[in-house]
């Protein structure tokens, strides 16, 4: 009996999971299966930009699901979890901009992890909202029926 291990779950709220936890605005707007990815991969279109390459494929959702894949080439494990989370933060800061209704997967490029935030946020979105076919966005329920 020694001093424990780190996963004892001592410290955890009772009826918690352990992979249980607050995720932000993205929290279930997130792709986390490798089926889901492959989906994506093999039904979806893609497009590029200076520094990103997005797939996208409908999802018959009234929600958009992200996925983030940072490839082990663009650098070590800081390097891609600095990149990871500035897209992550892209994506929550605008995510009622982004057209509804898609699973979009978002492959940085290594330009990313010290690239200017706000330049990156305008690339990406301006990405997708390029990609994304227009009849993807919600209409407005005020207009009424034509």
């Amino acid at each position: 009996m020694g001093g424990g291990s780190a996963d004892s779950g001592a410290h955890r709220k009772p009826g918690v999971s352990r992979g249980a936890r607050n995720r932000g605005p993205l929290g279930s707007a997130r792709l986390t299966h490798r089926v889901e990815f492959d989906a994506v991969y093999r039904n979806g279109r893609r497009r590029s930009s200076r520094q990103f390459t997005v797939f996208f494929a409908p999802n018959g959702s009234t929600e958009s699901r992200f996925g983030i894949s940072v490839g082990r080439a663009l650098g070590g494990a800081v390097v891609r979890n600095r990149i990871r989370r500035r897209v992550r933060e892209v994506l929550r800061l605008h995510y009622r901009e982004i057209p509804s209704g898609w699973d979009i997967i978002v492959h940085p490029r290594a330009s990313v992890a010290k690239a200017e935030f706000q330049a990156l946020g305008t690339e990406l979105l301006g990405l997708l909202r390029n990609s994304l076919p227009a009849e993807s966005v919600p209409q407005s329920t005020e207009s009424g029926p034509a």
